[in-house]
């Protein structure tokens, strides 16, 4: 029998779209002599769908109608319970209704209610193998402010920053433009801490630029961070795959940009008139970078996803000031655009050996975990204990 994939996408988030494309993508390129795949498809309200439909992309162009050839299901909280359940108007469970038994899960959820932990906790109560970082990791990786505070703290090199809340903001507003002004200088960027596929995002030059990208950014995000900006700037990205203490670093890209900082056109859409995900965005692989430089990036690179305990395959971006030489970690991807596929591609590793890859490692990690010991075979009440303080060995207060 063969192993059956579930993957997820989609979501409550503002890459919700990217997320579409990277996991189509995916499920294309999975063997299908090797495994199965079971779509599951997050809409903006939370919901969750499975059928065919989902495997052709086109369908995408109107959901309604596509949801109308698939069917609402969900997964019980239950540790064990790999079951994917139909949802039952009846309001009661049949066996009938089990939609699909996963074996392994592959989370393709760009941003915030994904990318950042929330699902991968969900993963973590049910006890299933899944690909890509934990939920420790996918916070820390997902939060710019938690991962340059770990980043800095471990010797990997990050621009200046300073960061505030949106309530601090609108309380402290003078302070925080003076602290902004003093310690950073102009020009700077803003950006929400936890999202994604630059949203939210914009350079500022003077302090009314810096109110407005302050604003802005405060639409997605409660929490604010603002970063000396380098100003000739040459960005460089370097995928890793594997876990935080085995694994390897791909060829480097240098994305080609329209404006003063990468876009969300420039990342998706790549000049042409419909989006293709991050495969699809003008850059050049490998970067033209010096062999000493090129080394050092892919040596920072594997640094930062072994200090934040990644798993699976990330993508990490970081800045060198053309100026002083400088390198700069700027954030981490815990699930990169189109997974980083076309970066593999350049090192050797084919798409579909990508995603075997991926499916391996969740299954090697779920196995290392169930060798942890979790709980004690003991019960504290049986021995007496656990009962100080409760009047006649009832639990509650004394009337």
């Amino acid at each position: 029998m063969k192993t059956n994939i579930g993957v997820f996408f989609g979501g409550r988030s503002t890459e919700h779209e990217i997320a579409m494309i990277s996991a189509n993508q995916a499920m294309a390129a999975i063997d299908r002599n090797k495994f199965d795949v079971t779509p599951v498809y997050i809409t903006k309200d939370g919901l969750w769908y499975t059928g065919e439909a989902l495997l052709d992309i086109k369908n995408y162009r109107d959901i309604p109608a596509m949801l109308k050839m698939c069917r609402e299901v969900y997964m019980r909280p239950i540790y064990g319970d790999y079951n994917l359940y139909l949802v039952n108007p009846e309001g009661f469970l049949k066996k009938r209704d089990i939609a699909a038994k996963l074996d392994v899960v592959i989370p393709v959820l760009h941003g915030a209610n994904g990318e950042d932990g929330t699902f991968e906790g969900l993963m973590d109560y049910i006890g299933i193998p899944y690909a890509g970082c934990d939920t420790l990791a996918s916070a820390n990786g997902m939060d710019k402010i938690t991962m340059k505070m770990i980043l800095r703290e471990n010797g990997i090199p990050v621009v200046d920053y300073i960061w505030f809340t949106d309530r601090q903001w609108f309380a402290e507003k003078e302070s925080l433009v003076q602290k902004v002004e003093e310690k950073l200088g102009y020009p700077v960027i803003v950006k929400p801490a936890n999202l994604g596929s630059s949203i939210g995002i914009g350079a500022a030059h003077n302090r009314q630029e810096l109110e407005a990208r302050v604003e802005d950014a405060s639409r997605y995000a409660s929490r604010i961070i603002v970063e000396h900006m380098v100003q000739k700037l040459q960005e460089i990205n370097c995928s890793v795959l594997g876990d935080c203490d085995e694994f390897e670093t791909s060829v480097l890209e240098e994305p080609i940009k329209s404006e003063e900082i990468l876009s969300y056109t420039d990342k998706y859409m790549g000049g042409s008139k419909t989006p293709r995900g991050m495969a699809a965005s003008a850059k050049k692989i490998p970067a033209d970078l010096p062999e000493d430089m090129t080394n050092e990036i892919r040596r920072l690179a594997g640094e930062t996803f072994r200090v934040l305990s990644c798993h699976g395959v990330s993508r990490v971006d970081v800045i060198v000031d053309r100026d002083t030489r400088d390198i700069y970690v700027n954030e981490i991807n815990t699930i990169p655009g189109s997974l980083s596929y076309y970066l593999w591609e350049a090192t050797g590793l084919s798409f579909p050996g990508l995603m075997e890859r991926l499916v391996n490692l969740a299954v090697k990690r779920n196995d290392r975990r169930n060798r942890k010991t979790l709980t004690f075979n003991q019960n504290i009440f049986a021995m007496g204990g656990g009962t100080k303080g409760v009047k006649g060995g009832k639990f509650g207060a004394k009337r």
